[in-house]
């Protein structure tokens, strides 16, 4: 499911999400106060999901999972330290480029 509200941000974020999950509805709400744009897969008892959000990150299993730009972030607890570093506002100003690498946004 893709949540696309209008916004200041150009990278591309993913969310793995499963019901009851109070740590994912955090992580949703976090993401919508900064309006960011972003996929939702509520893969739920998928298990063939689960896997491929376990591979693409690194072997973390615990939900959340975010992705930006394709790169493992973490749960929601790593999403607020990187919203209240500062970080987060710079990884969401990044592209992703062909080749895989990010590149700043230029105004």
């Amino acid at each position: 499911m893709s949540h696309h509200p209008s916004s200041q941000w150009i990278a591309s974020v993913e969310i793995y999400t499963r019901h009851y999950c109070s740590f994912c509805t955090r992580a949703r709400a976090l993401l919508d106060t900064k309006q960011v744009s972003y996929t939702e897969h509520a893969i739920g008892g998928d298990v063939a999901a689960r896997e491929k959000m376990i591979e693409r990150a690194k072997g973390r299993s615990t939900y959340p999972q975010i992705f930006i730009n394709d790169e493992p972030v973490g749960g929601f607890t790593e999403l607020q330290q990187l919203a209240h570093s500062g970080e987060l506002d710079v990884l969401l100003q990044a592209r992703r480029s062909v080749d895989g690498e990010t590149s700043e946004s230029v105004p």
